[in-house]
């Protein structure tokens, strides 16, 4: 039993070191190289662990979680997403004063607005122009077009064309890995047929950068992908354990059960202001007879077969999430686990950057 109160977001320290080990090993052979997204962790704690074993630099989802980033001391970032709102513009080239980071942009409109604000900045922003790979998101479609986007960058004095990037998200989740492997190549080979084009076009390529966690070991042994974007490696929520990636559970939510009222039920304290149910209920771990059954707002049910049914009120259940990057947005701090022994606790420090 933990003195933590409950709910509390658990990190298995001995895991989670492991699967970044694990992670930094497949990388320091190949020419591809690891930049891990912190949309997972919201970490500036757990981004140095992670270039300070070979990371190049850390990917975000949005501009206040580069800001966190930034203020904790990482200079190298890969904003993948479109930054488009006057003021999100300005906030952004304010932080190239201030770090290495890079941008994504999929249209002239926003290239313009990016290059009016660096100027006046009196910064030089970087971009990578963003290619849809067949996720069916953002990205532009079409190769003329962005060849147009990248002449555009690359004539306008405040703006610095570094490359491309391209998610191939609708692969990641295909359980058989030939499957995936297939699926991966095609998205990889589409960007880099787009890079071919580029360089055909008297533009230099310096970047290609693709994949996740679900397809870090195609496209970052795919020819011309220079680096990949996995984050969920580092936790492993129990979907992506459904893939057999060969990384280990390290995240739980520590739950404590408050109410046992008839012999086959517990209600734990975590509901879904604690955990998500975002691709499927939480797995029990360690306590075999017990499944949770449903999440309400405060609240988890356990349905408890005869070998569970000694769960008593105060003891505790830890809970895998489906999903461990929505799941750990809902907490403030991480607590580490070492052998069964808290060792640190760590806030999250970029929880509820989502502008």
């Amino acid at each position: 039993m933990f003195d933590i109160p409950t709910p509390a977001l658990l990190v298995d320290l001995d895991a989670m070191e492991d699967n970044i080990e694990q992670m930094a090993r497949y990388f320091a052979s190949r020419k591809a190289k690891l930049r891990p997204h912190a949309k997972t962790h919201k970490s500036p704690f757990l981004a140095w662990k992670q270039l300070e074993a070979g990371a190049i630099g850390i990917t975000c989802a949005k501009l206040s979680e580069a800001e966190v980033l930034i203020q904790g001391g990482i200079q190298d970032i890969l904003l993948a997403n479109q930054v488009t709102h006057p003021s999100k513009i300005r906030r952004l080239t304010g932080l190239a004063r201030h770090s290495r980071i890079i941008v994504a942009c999929d249209s002239l409109e926003n290239a313009r607005d990016l290059a009016e604000a660096a100027q006046a900045a009196g910064a030089s922003l970087n971009v990578l122009i963003e290619v849809d790979v067949g996720l069916g998101r953002s990205g532009l479609r079409t190769t003329d077009d962005v060849i147009e986007l990248a002449r555009y960058i690359q004539g306008s004095p405040s703006l610095k064309f570094k490359g491309i990037m391209g998610y191939e998200g609708h692969c990641v989740f295909i359980k058989d890995f030939a499957a995936r492997k297939a699926e991966g190549e095609k998205s990889n080979a589409r960007l880099v047929a787009v890079r071919d084009a580029l360089i055909q076009a008297g533009i230099p390529v310096d970047i290609v950068s693709a994949g996740g966690t679900g397809t870090y070991n195609i496209a970052g042994d795919f020819p011309g992908i220079t680096e990949v974007q996995a984050g969920s490696y580092l936790f492993m929520d129990s979907r992506y354990l459904e893939l057999d990636l060969g990384f280990k559970s390290a995240l739980t939510v520590l739950a404590t059960v408050v109410s046992r009222p008839e012999p086959h039920i517990a209600v734990l304290d975590a509901g879904k202001k604690a955990i998500t149910e975002e691709f499927g209920l939480p797995q029990v771990v360690n306590l075999p007879g017990a499944e949770l059954t449903r999440l309400s707002e405060e609240h988890g049910v356990l349905k408890l077969a005869p070998e569970a049914q000694g769960l008593r009120v105060n003891d505790q259940v830890q809970l895998i999430p489906s999903h461990g990057c929505t799941t750990i947005d809902l907490h403030d701090w991480y607590y580490g686990i070492r052998k069964g022994d808290p060792e640190i606790t760590w806030p999250v420090a970029a929880r509820g950057r989502f502008i």
